[in-house]
């Protein structure tokens, strides 16, 4: 994966690479038992951000826990998120650290959003 620049470190002096944030980010998801995570390159289809990554909880408090886990873990990376949409009890939360976007879902919004089919044209990541 190119090392795009992605968010600035708090404080606003470095600048974190698309790479780093999406390992940090992945490595927090596996670490409290994220499900099917898939991260897509959409910098060819997408003007709006460069990596969306994937994730399953498999309950309200599952993804609780997952979120919050994320948003730890970046912060101490210095990571500054710019967006956070969604409730647990929603069934969808999305993080935005402008040049990747988190997407936490329940086992039944993910299916519903199909997010993997509507971005169908980005790269998936290995």
């Amino acid at each position: 994966m190119p090392n795009t620049v992605c968010t600035v470190r708090d404080g606003g002096s470095e600048h974190i690479e698309s790479a780093e944030l999406c390992r940090w980010a992945r490595e927090a998801l596996e670490d409290k038992k994220g499900q099917d995570l898939v991260l897509l390159d959409v910098r060819d289809v997408s003007s709006v951000t460069d990596y969306f990554l994937i994730a399953t909880g498999t309950s309200a408090p599952h993804i609780r826990a997952l979120v919050e886990d994320i948003e730890v873990s970046l912060k101490r990376e210095g990571a500054r998120r710019f967006g956070h949409s969604g409730t647990p009890e929603s069934g969808w939360i999305v993080l935005d650290y402008v040049d990747v976007v988190i997407h936490v879902f329940s086992p039944e919004a993910r299916a519903y959003y199909d997010l993997e089919k509507l971005w169908s044209d980005a790269v998936v990541m290995t």
